[in-house]
């Protein structure tokens, strides 16, 4: 069979499909007459489809369909991979990136780094290839290395200010701000001025680092940060980076939060003379015999989130509270850590050496000249203590405020938790200063949209974390193509299912 273009006499064409197989034609269907070229053309292509539909194996999209379906199906099979692109990251991130305000820095290439830290936080040579490959952009490695120089020097402090002043703008006052600090290892041997081996809280103890200080406010939100050599007390850091961000935004003087490690004696007296109120977490078996007889004494009656408020010697305030979960947990940690010493006396792996401070090690003593044993009343005593937690302040603020503020300190925590796994902020590839400084801005950008849409979601109810909603990015395409007639571009968003649209409506509704 065969179609056939038969002409008439009144110069119209009739489209035919022809059977020749028993030796003679024999028409099999007529599919139409016309005298326009167009529609000839689209009679021709219908009676194809139909002839081919009953060949096995063969199939067609619209078989013995319309007119307009025959079009779409023609406009499909045009389509090449090179019109559908990946436009998720660009629709979600690209938007919260210009709403907080980033897009006052004129080169595109810090919305590209940026957005790509979110969606696929890769190396900056594998970020070459997100540009080709999702976004249709061509970018050498060193126009990327060249921007990475200009951003440090022309618009770092552009892009601290548009983060901060969104944080400004969120909780509407900055009165209370959480502190800490993190190691950044690198991936290289050699030292320099800033890249020094030092204590490591990645456990890279033969890789050079830097120091990250974060200062962030209320739910998490950015504040500033700052880098220091990596060899630095981690305890000399905390009063240069607050003064720093303090003195450049002049916000009024914030309750500071930190963990006890980050402020010595004489931080906490300098914050003091400075007119700064802060709170930190306490050791209070390491307080004076008075101090800690009132606490045991008072400990007996209290219950589960009971707290009291005692003044120490140098005029600042300890507050202690009780809770029965940390209790259960005191508890249970020391259960199991006593366990594992147990089973090492018993089989005689502990010496002399073992006897000191570290963990539940306290624990053991010497009897006689070389016996190693648990002391039994030790234990006891350590019992009394369950659950009790302190905090140094020098605020007015109740025990239980104090309390709570401290317990966002988790969110600082989390931040660097975040940087690290889901911004995959290290370990740093770079070696020259500004490009690792560079590095570090693009991260804290990326964090602050980060949170921005993790706001959203929870303002909106959506059970999504941020990580999940980089990923949905990943497949959410657009369609762009050109009309035949106008030659006009046109650009269409392709259907998303149920989860994409529900991140898409949060962001722009």
């Amino acid at each position: 069979m065969f179609v056939r273009k038969k002409k008439n006499k009144s110069g119209s064409i009739t489209v035919q499909i022809v059977d020749k197989s028993a030796g003679y034609y024999q028409i099999v269907e007529t599919i139409g007459t016309s005298a326009d070229e167009e529609e000839i053309k689209w009679l021709c292509q219908k009676a194809e489809r139909i002839l081919y539909s009953d060949v096995p194996g063969q199939q067609w999209l619209f078989p013995r369909n319309s007119k307009e379906e025959l079009a779409i199906e023609d406009f499909v099979n045009s389509l090449s991979n090179a019109q559908i692109r990946t436009i998720g990251p660009e629709i979600i991130f690209g938007t919260l990136f210009d709403r907080i305000g980033f897009n006052i820095i004129p080169e595109e290439m810090f919305r590209h780094l940026t957005i790509a830290r979110l969606a696929y936080p890769v190396s900056k040579l594998k970020t070459i290839d997100y540009l080709y490959r999702y976004r249709g952009i061509h970018a050498e490695v060193g126009s990327i290395y060249k921007f990475l120089d200009r951003l440090k020097s022309r618009y770092k402090d552009d892009v601290e200010a548009v983060a901060y002043n969104y944080t400004q703008k969120k909780l509407k006052e900055i009165r209370v701000v959480f502190y800490d600090i993190t190691t950044l290892y690198f991936e290289a041997e050699d030292e320099d001025d800033l890249r020094k081996i030092g204590f490591s809280k990645d456990g890279k103890f033969q890789k050079p680092q830097i120091l990250l200080g974060l200062l962030v406010g209320e739910q998490g939100l950015p504040i500033g940060y700052d880098i220091f050599e990596g060899n630095t007390f981690e305890g000399d850091t905390l009063i240069p980076v607050l003064e720093k961000i303090q003195a450049k935004y002049g916000f009024k003087k914030p309750v500071v939060i930190a963990d006890a490690a980050l402020l010595s004696k004489k931080n906490l007296e300098h914050l003091t003379e400075e007119g700064y109120k802060f709170i930190i977490g306490a050791r209070i078996k390491n307080e004076s015999k008075e101090i800690k007889e009132e606490i045991l004494q008072k400990a007996r009656e209290m219950e589960d989130g009971d707290s009291f408020v005692t003044k120490k010697e140098d005029g600042t305030r300890l507050a202690v509270t009780y809770s029965s979960k940390r209790a259960h947990k005191d508890a249970y940690n020391r259960h199991r850590g006593i366990r594992k010493l147990r089973k090492q006396v018993r089989f005689g792996r502990l010496t002399k050496q073992n006897i000191n401070r570290r963990g539940y090690n306290k624990f053991l003593t010497m009897t006689g000249e070389t016996k190693v044993t648990i002391d039994e009343e030790r234990i006891e005593a350590d019992k009394l203590w369950d659950g009790l937690k302190g905090f140094v302040t020098n605020t007015r603020l109740s025990a239980k405020k104090v309390a709570d503020n401290y317990v966002q300190l988790w969110q600082i925590e989390r931040a660097f938790r975040i940087s690290k796994t889901d911004l995959k902020v290290r370990p740093v590839h770079h070696y020259r200063r500004n490009r690792i400084e560079a590095h570090i801005c693009i991260a804290f950008a990326a964090y602050t949209i980060y949170k921005e849409l993790e706001c959203l979601l929870r303002s909106k109810g959506i059970v999504m974390s941020p990580k999940r909603a980089g990923e949905l990015t990943h497949n959410m395409y657009e369609l762009v193509y050109t009309l035949p007639a106008s030659k006009d571009e046109k650009r269409q968003l392709l259907k998303m299912d149920q989860e994409q649209q529900l991140l898409y409506d949060a962001v722009h509704k």
